[in-house]
Parts: structure tokens; sequence; C-alpha cells
């Protein structure tokens, strides 16, 4: 299976905790998604978001700095996972946030890429910039 990867970055207004705690909490996750949202915060523990359309492990979590998830969407072939990692740093004005992932299917490449911005980006701006 071809598959691509990618990196975006956005700047949000606020702390690199408060956007860390919005991606691995499961009431602000549903809060700001408008979905349910499941999160262990353990490493090897399982995420489901999105009313349990994406799915996946935590593969690292270093608390206000980084996630990175084994990482799919179910309707994925059995046993893919791409890798998603966010980077999140302290700058001026706020959080900036880097995204990148990798391993995604080819052909939900593009879905995917702007789901990102859609789905994640744009409403967590409006959640936390509030």
């Amino acid at each position: 299976m071809a598959v691509k990867n990618f990196t975006q970055s956005v700047t949000i207004r606020a702390s690199p905790a408060a956007v860390y705690q919005t991606l691995v909490d499961p009431k602000q996750h549903a809060a700001f998604s408008g979905a349910t949202a499941k999160f262990s915060k353990k490493i090897g523990g399982q995420f489901a978001h999105y009313d349990g359309s994406l799915e996946g492990r935590d593969l690292h979590l270093d608390k206000n700095r980084a996630i990175v998830l084994a990482w799919r969407s179910t309707g994925w072939p059995t046993g893919h996972y791409s890798i998603a990692r966010f980077d999140l740093k302290k700058v001026r004005g706020g959080t900036r946030l880097v995204f990148s992932q990798y391993g995604i299917p080819a052909s939900d490449f593009r879905d995917i890429r702007d789901g990102w911005r859609q789905y994640y980006w744009e409403p967590m701006k409006q959640f936390l910039e509030e």
C-alpha cells in the first residue's frame, strides 16, 4: 500500500499546558470536537476519538510538550496504523503546535490532511481562544 506523510503547524492563543490538556482530556476533546472521546493518558493505552471513528494507542506522552500516537481510521486496512506526532512549544502569544503524521494510506491522504485543519485546529482554536 502506498503511504504519504505531512506536517502542519498552527499557533493557538493558549498555553502549552492548555493545548496538551485539550488533546488528552476526553471531556475537553469532546467539548471542542462535539463527539465522544476516550484517552487513557498511559503509554500503551488506547484512545478513541470522534465517536470511535479514530482509534489507536499512546506511544509517547511528554506532558505539555509532545504526544505521539499510533493512529488509525477505522476504515483503514486491519492492522495499519500511522504515527501522529504533536509537538508543543511556547511562543509569544501562545503555543506553536507542529503536527506530523506518517504512514497515511495514499487513497485517504487529502481527506486526512484537510480533516486535521477542519476537525482539530479550527475548532480547538475556537474552544481555547474564547
